[in-house]
């Protein structure tokens, strides 16, 4: 792997939008060279013959049926509610309309 620069650290750090400092620069060469031996390594890992999942957990997804079933009228769902106007609850403005 080509060893990374400067140059490369203050190319990436604009790509990314992240203003550094010369001093941040000098020390992310370093950093993201030792980030970059890591992923490298990781990707030498066998995995012909895992296979690909997304917890490393069996995982059952808890659901329950999608039924129609009674539920509160709009008048009931407002009943506790300071305000309602039109079927729906009345809060204070809080933002001006400009």
């Amino acid at each position: 792997m080509a060893d990374l620069t400067r140059d490369d650290v203050a190319h990436l750090a604009g790509l990314a939008r992240i203003d550094l400092s010369d001093a941040e620069l000098d020390r992310m060469v370093g950093e993201l060279a030792v980030i970059l031996e890591s992923v490298a390594t990781v990707q030498q890992a066998p995995i012909a013959d895992v296979e690909p999942m997304s917890h490393p957990m069996p995982l059952v997804n808890v659901t329950r049926p999608d039924v129609v079933r009674p539920c509160l009228t709009p008048d009931e769902a407002l009943a506790g509610a300071p305000e309602s106007e039109q079927q729906r609850f009345s809060v204070p403005r809080i933002l001006d309309e400009e």
